[in-house]
């Protein structure tokens, strides 16, 4: 394959996905990881692709933007649910468990409904839709409060100051990215303060995250790979990026897609 055929190849899977990773496209196509980063500098000088560390990622989103809870939703179905029935695993009867907002979140929230006396805190407006009309009548659903975000997030004071004064047993956390260097990242200024204090109210924290998200890096770091206790991702995350979360987190669950 000559220069210029690989570079179209890799731009139109950039565009295709969102984004990719210098590990998996120099596997794919055969040749080495420092000649996929010379194209992706070159299709980044271009102004065709951004170069992030890792990889690269498409124009349309940028590091400091995030698409909407719709356009997110009808991605990566099957991951999302296999990932939502094995963090299901983890969830008791009279646990008290707090759910970011986020599509997987929302899916592993699905997943709770019919579980006898739980207390679930959200400050995603989705998620409590969702469980107010499906959780058993012995459970209970307590909203953050705070400003909303394009992804449904509550966020601000509002949501801060509710979520200092609660202690739950096991925070479900999703991540727009995730890297060994730059930790668990998200695209949204706002929302960091209001994640980092949600984390702060759990005894563990367990990360849902896709193949996808690995080697993504967002505008802001939320908190390193070594402040999850579990990570539940699913089984087309590459060997690479599994062996890197299992460095740095005690329990990695891969849920078979």
């Amino acid at each position: 394959m000559l220069p210029h055929q690989r570079r179209d190849t890799l731009l139109k899977e950039v565009q295709s996905s969102g984004a990719i990773r210098v590990v998996d496209v120099a596997d794919a196509l055969g040749v080495s990881e420092m000649t996929i980063r010379r194209d992706l500098e070159e299709l980044d000088r271009l102004g065709l692709v951004r170069r992030v560390h890792g990889g690269a990622t498409s124009l349309g989103p940028g590091a400091s933007d995030e698409p909407g809870f719709a356009a997110k939703a009808t991605r990566e179905l099957a991951a999302k649910q296999a990932i939502a029935q094995a963090a299901r695993e983890l969830v008791k009867p009279g646990m008290t468990i707090a759910i970011s907002a986020g599509t997987t979140t929302y899916a592993f929230a699905a997943t709770v409904a019919d579980v006898e006396d739980l207390t679930v805190v959200t400050n995603s407006t989705d998620t409590a839709d969702l469980l107010f009309d499906a959780l058993p009548r012995s459970s209970q659903v307590v909203v953050t409060g705070g400003v909303r975000t394009r992804s449904h997030a509550l966020v601000g004071p509002v949501a801060i100051s509710a979520l200092r004064g609660l202690h739950v047993d096991l925070v479900f956390h999703g991540f727009h990215g995730f890297d060994p260097e730059a930790g668990f990242t998200c695209p949204n200024l706002a929302e960091v303060a209001t994640a980092q204090a949600m984390i702060d109210c759990g005894r563990s924290l367990v990360v849902l995250v896709d193949h996808t998200k690995a080697g993504v890096v967002a505008l802001a770091g939320v908190v390193p790979l070594s402040r999850a206790d579990v990570v539940v991702t699913d089984s087309l995350l590459g060997d690479h990026d599994r062996a890197a979360l299992s460095e740095h987190v005690p329990d990695v669950v891969v849920a078979s897609v």
